[in-house]
């Protein structure tokens, strides 16, 4: 019994910590430091670079609002990275006559990594900007982006995800649009401390100089900061440098993402050890087990919740707290299996929750079995 104790109460201490206490302490030390907001009018040559992989049906229509951007016309260039596509991506690329518009073949599939990498040989600019073909910007993001690297400290610079459910059917929907406003709530903090140790994948931005190759099975918006870090940079977040993505439509979809998306995390992570030692990097060190390691041990911290709760029926809170649990796992089976989400969309979010989570999990377990993600597949509707 004392041993179901400390399982349960130490669990639940680290549950409270990862999505409460951290946020929290994160807030305390912001309140007091002064909040930098860069003027637009710095405008350096930006290289904006788009992986694509048979993007045929949107590819053309990315470029033209890529080109209608708020940023002067003659310092912008756009590398479409086509990773072996076998549409007509290709082809719409080659057929726009605009001298700003490149394409970069890539034969044989080696995933958005490899392609960045071998992008960043071609481009010109002095700010290297990465989006996905599926991503739309703001008017005045590339401006936003663009004028923190005024300052010399800055190596990169990330911008902010919103997402939108545009059929209002997502069975994870809100649960993304919250996540992610949660997510881009603590980057801000971190940012305004000193900087963020990890940016936003479809748009995000890194000073020439500053970048670094990459092995293909990493994820770069989380390992390419860290290598800005070791290099003596700070990594800002730009809250002001909008772009718009839509939610997946189905929890198999999402699921699937997300596994793809912690394990290369995880094994970029692993990649950059010294930045885990809190007496050579404390601050970066403090955000990468607060926020990465300790949030991808989320599901394993849940079952022992759960697991401890079944032995603990001594006092009245153990007695209502598995009931609880139990009810909020049976949302989530519910979310699951019927659209329950449309009858109040905040039902929803259980099944969101479980579903990074149960993707956190496999994605430890194929780590530690070796399995490597290199490749993604479009998927569109």
């Amino acid at each position: 019994m004392h041993l179901a104790e400390v399982l349960f109460w130490v669990s639940f201490g680290a549950l409270i910590y990862v999505y409460i206490g951290y946020p929290l302490l994160l807030a305390l030390i912001a309140g007091i430091m002064p909040r930098r907001r860069p003027q637009a009018g710095f405008t350096p040559r930006l290289s904006i670079l788009i992986a694509a992989y048979n993007e045929e049906a949107g590819i053309g229509r990315k470029i033209e609002q890529t080109l209608a951007l708020d940023y002067p016309p003659d310092l912008i260039e756009i590398l479409v990275l086509s990773d072996g596509s076998t549409d007509r991506t290709d082809a719409i690329v080659e057929s726009l006559r605009d001298p700003r518009v490149r394409l970069l073949r890539l034969s044989g599939r080696k995933g958005k990594t490899n392609a960045q990498n071998e992008g960043v040989k071609m481009a010109r600019g002095d700010v290297l900007v990465f989006s996905d073909a599926t991503t739309i910007y703001h008017s005045q993001a590339l401006r936003h982006l663009a004028a923190n690297y005024a300052d010399p400290k800055v190596g990169a610079v990330s911008g902010r995800y919103q997402y939108f459910d545009p059929k209002g059917k997502s069975p994870t929907g809100l649960g993304t649009i919250a996540f992610w406003s949660y997510e881009n709530l603590i980057k801000m903090m971190q940012s305004r401390i000193k900087t963020i140790s990890g940016c936003c994948g479809c748009i995000y931005s890194v000073r020439r100089e500053a970048y670094t190759a990459l092995a293909p099975e990493v994820i770069s918006d989380l390992v390419q900061p860290l290598h800005v870090i070791r290099r003596g940079y700070r990594v800002a977040f730009e809250d002001r440098a909008l772009a718009y993505e839509e939610t997946t439509q189905s929890t198999s979809e999402e699921f699937s993402m997300r596994v793809r998306v912690v394990t290369r995390g995880i094994r970029g992570l692993l990649s950059v050890p010294t930045l885990l030692v809190p007496w050579r990097f404390a601050w970066v060190s403090f955000q990468l087990w607060s926020h990465k390691i300790l949030r991808w041990l989320v599901p394993f911290f849940l079952l022992a919740l759960l697991g401890s709760n079944l032995f603990l029926s001594q006092n009245l809170f153990y007695r209502l707290f598995l009931p609880a649990q139990g009810l909020f796992y049976a949302l989530t089976l519910f979310g699951l299996l019927f659209p329950i989400q449309r009858l109040w969309k905040p039902l929803g979010i259980p099944l969101y929750f479980c579903t990074l989570n149960a993707a956190a999990f496999l994605s430890v377990i194929e780590v530690i079995r070796g399995k490597r993600y290199v490749v993604w597949e479009t998927v569109r509707t």
